[in-house]
């Protein structure tokens, strides 16, 4: 089965265990792990003054340079892939596809629909590719699903069509579905099939 872990629990990746000197050592050569990210988090490995998404898992996870796939911001929650594999990890920092539930006020319509199939361009000369939006829930919810992810691009793209975001929740990123199991907060290693649809998409 796919093990749902808490920050507070341990995840052995496998049923061999190394010590040195009674110290537990991770010998994998790498981790992949599935977030669901809670708001009020940074995507980020480190932060002086905020607690960030790492400060989720313990000592012995932290300690193996994992770091964020992309960025989610401080307020949105959703999917997020921790991993310590970066040929991996930068190559899919060029995401092909993910699908964001979004929230916004106001109610979505067609001319928003097609507006978005369009591509746009943001008043602030921001060029958006062409991108997919399915009104859900009397048009006040809807999926965006992106071929890019520029900086706050879904919240911007909404607020010029009038219809700003009030909430946002990552629900997939490339062939990674969120699994629904993981409350905020939670986490588990991705299984194998997961990680080679990963390797094959990009």
């Amino acid at each position: 089965g796919r093990p749902v872990l808490r920050s507070e629990e341990k995840w052995e990746q496998t049923e061999t265990e190394l010590t040195v000197d009674g110290q537990r050592v991770d010998c994998a050569p790498f981790v992949y792990l599935m977030l669901h990210k809670p708001a009020g988090l940074l995507s980020a490995t480190e932060d002086r003054d905020q607690r960030t998404v790492l400060d989720l898992l313990p000592e012995h996870l932290r300690r193996r340079g994992l770091f964020p796939v992309g960025r989610l911001d401080k307020d949105t929650e959703g999917l997020l892939l921790l991993t310590d594999d970066g040929p991996l990890g930068h190559a899919l920092l060029s995401p092909k596809r993910h699908v964001d539930k979004v929230y916004v006020d106001g109610v979505v319509d067609q001319s928003d629909v097609e507006a978005l199939a369009r591509g746009m361009v943001l008043g602030d000369g921001l060029h958006c590719l062409p991108a997919g939006l399915e009104p859900l829930e009397d048009g006040r919810v809807c999926l965006v699903t992106l071929r890019e992810g520029k900086y706050h691009q879904v919240k911007r793209m909404m607020a010029a069509r009038g219809k700003p975001v009030t909430y946002l929740k990552r629900l997939s990123m490339g062939p990674l579905r969120l699994d629904a199991a993981l409350a905020p907060g939670e986490w588990r290693p991705l299984t194998r099939e997961e990680v080679l649809s990963l390797s094959r998409f990009w």
